[in-house]
Formats: C-alpha cells, sequence, structure tokens
C-alpha cells in the first residue's frame, strides 16, 4: 500500500521560500508520476508540479514556473518554492498515479493522495 506524508508547510511572508517534502512508502515501479497538488479556499485543486520518475522529466504550472522546483530522492519527493505570493497560500498535497504520466494533471488519474501541508503567504 503507497502512503504519502507531507511536511514544510508554514506561513511566511510575500517573497519569502519554503521547501515541501512528501515521504513515500510502498510505492512500487508501477508508479508512473508524483506530483504536488494545490487547492485554496473556495478554489479547486490545481496540479503545480509533477515528475515522472522513470525519466525525470518535470512539468509545471504556468503560475509556478520559474519559481517552484520539483525533484524526487530516495523515496521523497520535494518542491522548492521561492518568491512565493499571497496567491500561492492554499493546502498543499502530494499524489501518485500509477502507471501514467503526470502531463495535465488530471485529478481523477492519480491513484494515491496525502493528507496536505498548509502553505500561507502574507502580504
Amino acid at each position: 500500500q503507497v502512503e504519502l506524508v507531507e511536511s514544510g508547510g508554514d506561513s511566511v511572508q510575500d517573497g519569502g521560500s519554503l521547501r515541501l517534502s512528501c515521504a513515500a512508502s510502498g510505492i512500487n515501479p508501477s508508479v508512473g508520476c508524483m506530483a504536488w497538488f494545490r487547492q485554496a479556499p473556495g478554489k479547486e485543486r490545481e496540479g503545480v508540479a509533477g515528475v515522472f520518475l522513470a525519466s525525470r522529466i518535470t512539468t509545471y504550472a504556468d503560475s509556478v514556473k520559474g519559481r517552484f522546483t520539483i525533484s524526487h530522492a530516495n523515496n521523497t519527493m520535494y518542491l522548492e518554492m521561492n518568491n512565493l505570493k499571497p496567491e500561492d497560500t492554499a493546502m498543499y498535497t502530494c499524489a501518485a498515479r500509477a502507471g501514467g504520466g503526470c502531463r495535465g494533471f488530471v485529478t481523477r488519474l492519480f491513484d494515491y493522495w496525502g493528507q496536505g501541508t498548509q502553505v500561507t503567504v502574507s502580504s
């Protein structure tokens, strides 16, 4: 059974930085993509960044390109977030998809989800 546990969420000022971690256990070779999603109050969940494990190819939402960096090593996925803005405030959740890629961040295609970690950016 795949288990995903996030950490690293915090409250920071506009322009600040954070690094989120997602510790994964039970990951098997069928997992193709691991990704970060976020959901702000009153908004739909959106994909932020993803990494295809076999090739390490990464993909990002336009809103975070150049500011966020996703990486994966030793069963842990990271999200380095720089130049944070108030609009980045959300619950960040990691997810894993068996047998597929990250393109499009189609929520219903992801099989495993963590509980989330809160990121709050104040102006």
